[in-house]
């Protein structure tokens, strides 16, 4: 699990992270699984440990980088949670790593970069549409879609 920030590559007049006018998507992706994301309006913990809480079993094994956010999933049940210090030039430390959802985030900005910009309030969609577009991405798509809307006619 991960979050990412959307948004133009540089903001005049804002320091640090830069993440004024930008969008905040917290990201899940289970090992050999599909991807979940989420808009979320910060990184706090709050907003972090109920997202995680509605799509993540009790009994998972959590990984994550460093971010404080991600503080007390232990104490809230998860079985273990391990981490990567991206801080430290730490990326992997045997099987504990973030590199697929970090995979889905490059995946997904350069999908949207074609668009050369995503109005915020379909930003959700096109997320949504590379979230299914990656859960998919070993399928042929076009079979997929003809099966999905057989199966749930409009």
């Amino acid at each position: 699990m991960n979050i990412s920030i959307f948004g133009a590559r540089h903001v005049r007049g804002k320091k640090g992270r830069g993440a004024a006018g930008k969008t905040i998507v917290f990201g899940i992706l289970e090992r050999q699984g599909k991807v979940y994301t989420e808009l979320v309006p910060d990184a706090s913990k709050k907003q972090l440990q109920s997202a995680i809480r509605g799509q993540v079993s009790l009994d998972s094994i959590i990984h994550s980088n460093g971010w404080r956010g991600y503080n007390g999933l232990v104490d809230m049940g998860y079985k273990k949670h391990l981490r990567v210090n991206h801080g430290k030039h730490e990326f992997a430390r045997g099987n504990c790593h973030i590199n697929g959802i970090e995979s889905f985030w490059s995946y997904a900005k350069r999908r949207l970069a074609k668009f050369n910009g995503v109005p915020r309030k379909t930003v959700y969609l096109h997320l949504k549409e590379c979230e299914f577009r990656f859960n998919h991405r070993e399928e042929d798509l076009y079979d997929t879609i003809l099966t999905i809307l057989r199966e749930n006619p409009l």
